[in-house]
């Protein structure tokens, strides 16, 4: 496939080839990886972070003298980089290509059941993507300084445009699109063509933006980064789309994360809870269009393991979204009873790290649905992770994911008289949680903070 002809960036580098990790049966062992005077070399597989995925795998290849600076301790009296650089876009851009029509390994290890490439691991690899993109951005070259601690701050709502087929060769292209004085926003596009020179919009199956803050090595202060420059029109536009959406983030920060509600919102949750009270006080007499909120919950939980560690010790934050989707998907298929289909996660932010060796809870639920459009009733579903430290009789939410699932239109089509039911709250904590949740939604959406 030509995919490169299609690309918006003519100027950009080649793609790196993502390969399976895993050996097929029917091959022969790899060669040895021993260096050019027969040193033999550390495996990249032996590196932090390196157990995820393909793409991590192939990612560290392609950049390990990058990455080898945030591995080598630097002298206790580094100093921190002392001048910014101006950086251009194009200066950070990347790609990887899978290669699954020829690939057969690397197809299986990303299908899902339904011939689709998985969606969890899919945020897994952006997440790597991006941390990638932010350190070639972050990057001072010169190894007498400290480099800098880069985490994922939060992730713009990631939209999926239409089906991702295992069978189609696949290409992730992203680059730095804004900077501030400490954070980073990546832009990524899942770009996947079933016809060689087909339009580039067409070819955009999934779309996300990520958004990274440094922090000093040594502090652990806000640190500043490499300042941006961009080049070309498109570029300058989504500087300014950027800005304004950070100028949003801002403001409605400043606003504080609760708010009083209005007599118009009030009597919205009074509506909510009406029904609920009925389940409560008299079961009998309940709607059997609606179940309770509490009735859709699933919960799963883990210990950290290195082996999900980033290259700064921490668990991936595309390892957090990853195993909150697969919770919120099967969240969504058990109260549908028909599989979903995912089509969005909403605005993600990443309140605490998540450290190896942590107890992680994932609770899930369905916050509620829209079943005005028939034909693609919506199943908002919402995940939060907890740090539990039982030695310490205490929880800390790290961080709360918000998907958006409808139902697959063959698989409705096989059950007559399908309906998804409404879910209502049982307390008002729960209203008004629910009615906070749509506003945002809306208010975002009408401002186009998350537009792309």
């Amino acid at each position: 496939m030509a995919l490169n002809s299609s690309l918006p960036y003519p100027n950009s580098p080649a793609a790196i080839p993502v390969v399976a990790t895993l050996s097929s049966p029917f091959e022969k062992p790899p060669p040895s990886q021993d260096g050019p005077n027969g040193s033999t070399r550390k495996p990249n597989s032996l590196w932090p972070g390196m157990y995820q995925s393909p793409v991590t795998n192939a990612l560290w290849e392609a950049g390990s003298k990058i990455f080898e600076r945030f591995f080598l301790d630097p002298p206790k009296d580094a100093p921190p980089q002392s001048e910014l650089l101006n950086k251009t876009p194009s200066q950070s851009r990347t790609s990887i290509l899978y290669n699954f029509s020829t690939d057969y390994i690397l197809r299986e290890q990303y299908r899902d059941p339904w011939n689709e490439v998985r969606i969890g691991k899919l945020l897994e690899d952006l997440d790597a993507l991006a941390g990638t993109i932010s350190v070639k951005h972050c990057c001072d070259n010169d190894s007498t300084t400290r480099p800098l601690l880069l985490v994922t701050a939060s992730v713009d709502k990631i939209v999926l445009k239409k089906p991702i087929s295992v069978d189609i060769d696949l290409k992730i292209v992203g680059a730095v699109i804004w900077v501030g004085r400490s954070s980073i926003e990546i832009q990524l596009e899942v770009i996947q063509s079933a016809t060689d020179g087909s339009d580039i919009a067409d070819s955009v199956a999934l779309s996300a933006n990520f958004i990274f803050v440094a922090r000093d090595s040594k502090t652990g202060k806000a640190a500043p980064v490499n300042r941006l420059s961009p080049e070309t029109q498109r570029e300058i536009l989504l500087f300014e789309e950027a800005e304004a959406r950070n100028n949003l983030r801002k403001r409605k920060r400043g606003g504080g994360d609760r708010r009083e509600f209005e007599n118009g919102e009030l009597n919205r949750v009074k509506t909510l809870l009406a029904e609920g009270r009925i389940f409560c006080d008299m079961p009998a007499l309940a709607d059997r269009d609606s179940i309770l909120l509490k009735d859709t919950c699933l919960e799963n939980s883990l210990i950290c393991q290195p082996q999900q560690r980033n290259i700064h010790g921490r668990i991936f934050g595309g390892f957090l979204m990853h195993r909150a989707f697969e919770l919120a998907f099967s969240t969504a298929y058990a109260f549908a009873g028909l599989v979903p289909c995912f089509l969005e996660v909403d605005h993600v932010d990443f309140l605490k790290p998540v450290d190896v060796g942590d107890f992680l809870r994932f609770k899930s639920c369905v916050l509620y649905t829209e079943v005005q459009n028939p034909d693609q009733p919506l199943i908002n579903i919402e995940v939060v992770a907890h740090v539990t430290r039982p030695e310490l009789r205490s929880t800390e939410v790290s961080n709360t994911f918000y998907f958006t699932f409808t139902v697959r239109p063959e698989a409705k089509a096989t059950k007559n008289g399908f309906r998804i039911l409404n879910v209502v709250p049982a307390t008002e904590e729960e209203a008004r949680h629910i009615v906070e949740r749509m506003d945002a939604q809306a208010f975002l959406s009408t401002k186009g903070v998350i537009s792309k």
